[in-house]
């Protein structure tokens, strides 16, 4: 990595993991809108409705139809299959047309982008970001195991683990990358169309480890009707962490008393947290969590449609009670528009060539998936 992108990464690092969800409300009021009374918006996302991106969009559904003008029905529109792709490709066919259609993207969908997956037909470039989210994940274990679990993975080496997998190259990758850093034997069964289908497994036995992004693991692990950890079928392990303002792995603020894993890298024998592996880690990890997801128009969308939604998620920020609404549901990460969404689009989809080249030769000795 050369000095200047190791600056301007540096810069852009510290302005999304600096950001609060009111502080990077910023962005110009719109000059001009569009008018969407008595219309449906389709917010589309590319999966199940059981996972962490039909949680995060349903939340913003509804507080979104308030503040557009017009006040439209906002309907989530699940499109999953193809690791997410299907749904990716079907937008990028999609012109600009009136407003109403937008799309929900994540980190699953843009690791097969930045992976060269030959699956991909659609292209970032094309599409104008109105709101980026940060978010962050946990993984957890069943009682019997964790009690194996002291804080290093040095007692788990020996455990023979299995879990759902949505795909070796979705968001799944930090995980599975991570797990193996460890030290542990976690096989995943892959073709799951969602994490809350990982969870179902691991509710059923047929998994003993799973990880949730932070919407689902607050809605289904902990707030379920029947709460996995409050009923004890599920014993949290560890965060993957959050970014500091200078770029360093911390805790994760919505869990803070939770171990991030580079804490628990940092004490189990053999796991590394410089090398190549950790830094391929850290650069996907950055590009799925702190830059998760993002809400986009289609191309060809005018200014006055992008200056519109921005506007309405800018409201929707300024909530007197969205700080408190978005941690129950969300989390505590920052939800960002404007220049600071568009900066968050560059963490999403640019790493560096480096860690990009470490993790699709780690995809084809470990899985046989050749994507070099």
């Amino acid at each position: 990595m050369t000095k200047l992108t190791r600056i301007t990464r540096r810069a852009v690092l510290g302005l999304v993991a600096g950001a609060s969800a009111i502080g990077l409300a910023s962005a110009a009021q719109a000059q001009d809108s569009i008018d969407l009374s008595g219309k449906t918006v389709e917010f589309v996302i590319p999966f199940s409705e059981s996972g962490g991106s039909a949680k995060w969009a349903n939340f913003y559904a509804p507080l979104l139809s308030e503040a557009l003008p017009g006040k439209p029905t906002v309907v989530v529109k699940y499109m999953p299959g193809a690791g997410s792709t299907k749904g990716a490709n079907w937008f990028q066919d999609k012109d600009y047309k009136d407003g109403t259609v937008i799309f929900g993207s994540s980190g699953s969908t843009q690791f097969p982008y930045l992976l060269n997956d030959p699956r991909v037909k659609y292209e970032y470039g094309d599409w104008n970001v109105v709101l980026a989210s940060g978010t962050g994940g946990v993984a957890f274990l069943p009682p019997d195991i964790a009690k194996k679990f002291d804080g290093d993975a040095d007692d788990l080496k020996g455990v023979d683990f299995i879990w759902g997998s949505q795909g070796a190259t979705r968001l799944d990758l930090v995980p599975l990358l991570a797990w193996e850093m460890l030290g542990m034997t976690v096989e995943p069964v892959f073709g799951i169309k969602g994490r809350g289908d990982g969870r179902l497994m691991f509710e059923r036995g047929e998994a003993n480890i799973d990880y949730q992004t932070s919407a689902a693991y607050l809605k289904n692990v902990v707030k379920n009707v029947v709460p996995l950890v409050e009923g004890g079928s599920a014993v949290p392990m560890m965060t993957w962490g959050a970014l500091d303002a200078d770029g360093n792995i911390v805790r994760d603020p919505t869990f803070p008393d939770m171990p991030s894993f580079k804490e628990v890298c940092e004490t189990t024998k053999g796991c590394e947290t410089s090398g190549k592996a950790w830094d391929a880690w850290k650069a996907f990890f950055i590009a799925g969590f702190p830059a998760q997801k993002m809400v986009f128009l289609p191309k060809g969308a005018p200014q006055a449609a992008i200056d519109t939604y921005t506007k309405a998620f800018n409201a929707v920020l300024a909530r007197d009670d969205f700080a408190k609404i978005s941690a129950a549901r969300l989390g505590v990460y920052p939800q960002m528009t404007g220049e600071q969404a568009t900066a968050t689009l560059k963490l999403g989809t640019e790493v560096d060539a480096e860690a990009k080249a470490f993790v699709q030769n780690w995809l084809k000795e470990r899985f046989g998936v050749s994507l070099n």
